[in-house]
C-alpha cells in the first residue's frame, strides 16, 4: 500500500504537535517532514515527548523542504503571517497544502485560487477541523431560515491571533445566504463602550472572548417571539479536530482546485 506522505507546518505548535502524533499512528499515512521556526533543528519526536523519529525540525517552510521530502500533503497549523507565504510553497512544490490557520483574507484566497489554476495542484483551506462544528453551522443555517435574529457567541484561548474566529465568518456567511440583511435591536441603540455590540457582519453581531483555559467554543443564539434556539459546539481538547484533519489529508489527492470548508467532504 502506497502511504500518504505528509508534511506539517507549525510542529511545534498545539496543533501542530497533535497532528504529528496523529499522522504517526495511521496505517496509511507516513510523516516525511516538519517545520517550526522556534524548534529548528530538534528531532519531531522531542516534540512530542518520545524517542528520535530521526526527522529533524526545519526553519521556516520552504518549497525545496518539501521537495526533498517528498511530501504529499502539507498541512500548515502557522499563524495568519505565515499561512500564504506557506501555501505558495507547497503550491509550487506541487504538494496539497491543507490549512488550518485562519486569518486569510479575500485576497490572499483569491492568490491561492490562481496558483491552484496555474499549477493543477489542489488546495484545501478549513475553518474548523472539528466536524461537530460543520453540524452547528448547517444546523445553524437551518434555523435562521425560521429565526432570523441571531448573534454569535465564539470563545477561544487568548493565544488565537485573529478575531473572529473562521468558524463564525463562515457560520455568518452561511446564515447570509438564507437571510436578507436586517438590523436587529432597538434602532436607537447606541454603546457605552466602543464595541459593546460586538462585530457586525450583514447585521448578524459576532462577539470574541479570548481567554486562558479555552480551546474552541462556538454558540449561536436566536431570539423569537416568546422563546430563544441556542445551538452550541464545544471542543474540549485539539483531538476533536483530528478526524477532521485525517478526513483531508486522505481526500487531498482527490482536489484538483481550492476546497474550503471541511464540509465539502461530507456525504
Amino acid at each position: 500500500m502506497n502511504k500518504i506522505k505528509v508534511f506539517v507546518s507549525g510542529a511545534g505548535g498545539k496543533m501542530g504537535k497533535e497532528v504529528v502524533r496523529t499522522v504517526l499512528n495511521q496505517q496509511d499515512m507516513v510523516l516525511v517532514g516538519a517545520s517550526d521556526s522556534r524548534h529548528q533543528g530538534k528531532d519531531v519526536g522531542e516534540l512530542i515527548g518520545t524517542r528520535p523519529l530521526g526527522i529533524e525540525v526545519t526553519g521556516p517552510l520552504e518549497a525545496a523542504y518539501l521537495k526533498e521530502a517528498g511530501a504529499d500533503v502539507m498541512v500548515d497549523f502557522t499563524n495568519p503571517q505565515s499561512v500564504l507565504k506557506n501555501a505558495k510553497s507547497a503550491l509550487a512544490a506541487g504538494v496539497v497544502p491543507i490549512l488550518g490557520t485562519t486569518g486569510l483574507d479575500e485576497n490572499d484566497i483569491a492568490e491561492i485560487r490562481n496558483l491552484v489554476d496555474q499549477t493543477k495542484v489542489g488546495a484545501i483551506i478549513a475553518p474548523n477541523f472539528a466536524i461537530g462544528a460543520i453540524l452547528m453551522m448547517r444546523f445553524a443555517q437551518e434555523a435562521a431560515k425560521y429565526f432570523p435574529h441571531v448573534e454569535i457567541i465564539e470563545q477561544h484561548h487568548d493565544q488565537k491571533l485573529d478575531a473572529p474566529s473562521g468558524t463564525a465568518l463562515k457560520t455568518a456567511e452561511w446564515i447570509s445566504e438564507v437571510r436578507k440583511p436586517m438590523v436587529q435591536g432597538h434602532p436607537n441603540e447606541y454603546e457605552k463602550i466602543k464595541g459593546s455590540r460586538g462585530g457586525d457582519m450583514e447585521g448578524i453581531r459576532i462577539h470574541s472572548v479570548r481567554l486562558p483555559g479555552f480551546v474552541a467554543h462556538q454558540e449561536v443564539i436566536f431570539g423569537g417571539l416568546g422563546q430563544a434556539l441556542t445551538i452550541r459546539h464545544d471542543a474540549f481538547s485539539r483531538e476533536s479536530f483530528m478526524p477532521g484533519v485525517m478526513l483531508a489529508i486522505r481526500k487531498a489527492s482527490q482536489v484538483t482546485k481550492l476546497i474550503i470548508g471541511l464540509e465539502n467532504f461530507l456525504d
